[in-house]
């Protein structure tokens, strides 16, 4: 009992929420491509139906100027024989004479008396009648179950007496008339549509993409942030329950509350990246653009930098500064700086430097900051401004959640900049390329 209970239990499980998401974006590629095939298939529709009416209706059209001429014939006929019939007998008369090819020809009197041939429909002397009356009508009937006929029926004058001349044809199907050409294009429609099938899955699947890259950066991003509070979280708790597992004297109070606030720290600072990431995502940031000198900011945040630099024994040298005026946000600027330096500092032994420097060149200001560190490999390189991304040695030498590169890049490239990493072999150069403001204006 216990085995096939755990069994159905088991089946029953709901899905995961990542084997949820595929099934619901599989679903969304079948219905995209279904209204692909389904709209298409309307406007195929739609045109052949148009293209059926178009050629229905010049078939009908031809077929009305050949039986307005074969009736044309049949009173030049009547006119020939209307003439003969004053000379010697012998002849012939002209109206047994005249032949077209699939075309029926009457000539009734004006009051819808036939005249010739021998016999011919109740129904066709009493449209005679009525184009007598009227001068012409144009119209079709069926004649057997099978067999429509169209027939044009034209009044005119001979020798004072009315007479109406009829040309009937018959009014041809189009189904029967091309059935080859019907064929081809229903052969022509299927493969189309099944073109479009295909053609439709493979611009589901690129419409679905983004939406795919876009749940997989999300849940890499949540794991990864999930990750990295998850140890500063752990270190708190951990060192409270120490402290709070017996007596201790002050000092080891002390010590406890400085490591907790060290790691409250570097947890505000992930908290603080994170926030700032979210908000730069959803375009929610408040840029505030003003014109300022960059080299003030350099100036600003090298001073903290050494701060910084002074614990590990790492110089900061500040190369010459060009005046940098450049339009943009001074807080984020400085922050993009603040991280390269910090990078910098980080990445960088004791007894090493970190310089930087700005110029002006081509209508643009330059910044550069150098380090005398290890450098990064050639296949780290590629990745060092994905969130979340750090190096073995990275994770090794410091503490950061990898955040930073990210975060500068935004900076700069809401700023119209340009952002970029060098590693060479032995230290590492990151460039920021920025709109000078004085030829901006110019």
């Amino acid at each position: 009992m216990t085995g096939p209970i755990w069994r159905r239990r088991r089946q029953r499980r709901s899905p995961s929420p990542s084997q949820a998401l595929t099934g619901e974006l599989r679903r969304l590629r079948i219905r995209l491509t279904a209204w692909y095939v389904a709209v298409f298939a309307l406007i195929l529709a739609g045109f052949g139906g148009v293209v059926l009416l178009a050629v229905t209706d010049e078939v009908s059209r031809e077929l009305d100027r050949s039986l307005a001429s074969a009736a044309q014939e049949i009173m030049r006929a009547a006119r020939i024989r209307e003439v003969e019939s004053t000379a010697p007998s012998g002849h012939l008369d002209a109206l047994d004479e005249l032949r077209i090819p699939g075309r029926r020809l009457f000539l009734f009197d004006g009051r819808g008396g036939l005249i010739h041939p021998d016999s011919a429909p109740a129904w066709l002397a009493a449209e005679a009648r009525l184009a007598a009356a009227r001068g012409g009508v144009v119209d079709e009937r069926d004649f057997t179950e099978n067999v429509t006929w169209r027939f044009h029926a034209q009044r005119f004058v001979l020798d004072g007496q009315s007479y109406v001349a009829v040309a009937v044809g018959d009014a041809p199907e189009i189904d029967e008339q091309y059935p080859g050409l019907l064929l081809r294009f229903g052969l022509a429609a299927l493969l189309a549509l099944g073109a479009v099938a295909i053609g439709g899955w493979w611009l589901a699947r690129r419409s679905v993409l983004p939406v795919e890259t876009a749940f997989g950066r999300m849940r890499r991003f949540m794991a990864d942030a999930a990750h990295e509070l998850r140890t500063p979280v752990a270190v708190v708790r951990a060192r409270a329950e120490v402290a709070l597992q017996r007596p201790r004297e002050s000092a080891d109070y002390v010590a406890a509350l400085e490591g907790i606030a060290g790691e409250g720290r570097r947890l505000g600072g992930i908290v603080d990246d994170l926030l700032t990431l979210a908000r730069a995502d959803a375009g929610e940031w408040p840029l505030t653009l003003e014109r300022f000198f960059l080299d003030d900011v350099v100036l600003d945040a090298a001073a903290s930098a050494r701060i910084l630099a002074a614990t590990k024994g790492v110089r900061v040298h500040v190369d010459a500064l060009e005046e940098a005026p450049v339009v943009g946000d001074p807080a984020l600027l400085r922050q993009l700086v603040m991280i390269l330096l910090d990078n910098a500092v980080k990445f960088t032994p004791g007894e090493g430097e970190v310089r930087v420097g700005i110029t002006r060149r081509s209508g643009r200001v330059v910044l550069g900051v150098t380090d005398t560190g290890p450098g990064i490999p050639a296949d780290v390189l590629p990745h060092v401004f994905e969130r979340f991304f750090r190096g073995d040695q990275s994770r090794t030498r410091n503490g950061g959640a990898g955040l930073g590169l990210s975060i500068a890049q935004w900076v700069a490239t809401l700023h119209g900049g340009e952002l970029t990493i060098e590693s060479p072999g032995q230290g590492t150069r990151a460039t920021l390329i920025l709109r000078d403001a004085d030829r901006a204006r110019r």
